[in-house]
């Protein structure tokens, strides 16, 4: 009775309805394997709470979606084709938080295909490594607080093709310009490096040696920021 309640109006004689106890059962798997999930990105990973309710909940909407389609291959079509469409448009994501959507729907679609066991154990072995990578910082930069962005104002009149060179090379091991603009109606340069320092306790002094050559004019330090790593 209970199940031919949640029998689809189009189904057929020959068509298997999925049991409600196996479907709750599904459901509930998915739910604490996407609380696992959702844990384990948490740890050492700024996040937001938005990402991680959805991570929380993708597994199980995977799964809903999987064994709503079991064995109908038109249906199967259609939703791979609605899948596509799908776009990140808020703000860029990282290789970590795709990575993290990937490991979700990859369990969702384990457990929706009956495979509760299965979906547990990739769930808590992938988010255990994780873990262990976040842990021992696994792929960090070594003595990266040597590694800056270096922006100084020179006035108009000074070559900035190579007016810092010689400090540079003194207190950097490797630096590039990577960007020169114009600003104060064009009564000044900004240029901008990618420096690598060769001590981190030579940042200061480095700083009063720029001064003295760009006419005491605003300079910056920042941390490099690294836009190859995030994907």
């Amino acid at each position: 009775m209970l199940n031919g309640l949640f029998r689809g109006i189009f189904d057929t004689e020959m068509t298997s309805v999925i049991a409600v106890s196996d479907f709750l059962a599904c459901v509930a798997c998915s739910i604490i394997i996407g609380l696992i999930l959702s844990a384990c990105y948490m740890y050492k990973t700024k996040y937001t709470k938005s990402f991680v309710a959805t991570l929380a909940l993708l597994p199980s909407i995977v799964c809903v979606v999987i064994m709503m389609v079991n064995g109908n291959i038109g249906a199967g079509v259609a939703v791979a084709g609605a899948f596509s469409l799908v776009r990140f448009r808020s703000v860029p994501v990282s290789a970590k938080e795709i990575g993290a959507i990937f490991l979700a729907m990859g369990t969702g679609l384990i457990v929706g295909m009956g495979y509760l066991g299965y979906g547990f154990l990739f769930a808590v072995v992938l988010g255990a490594v994780s873990v262990v990578y976040s842990y021992f910082d696994f792929g960090a930069k070594k003595q990266h607080n040597l590694y800056k962005t270096l922006h100084i104002t020179i006035p108009e009149d000074l070559d900035y093709t190579s007016v810092f060179d010689d400090i540079l090379s003194e207190y950097a091991s490797d630096y590039e310009v990577v960007q020169v603009k114009t600003t104060n109606m064009g009564s000044l340069f900004k240029l901008t490096y990618n420096i690598t320092l060769r001590s981190a306790d030579i940042e200061k002094e480095l700083i009063d040696k720029l001064r003295c050559r760009n006419g005491n004019l605003e300079i910056s330090v920042s941390k490099q920021e690294t836009v190859i790593g995030e994907l």
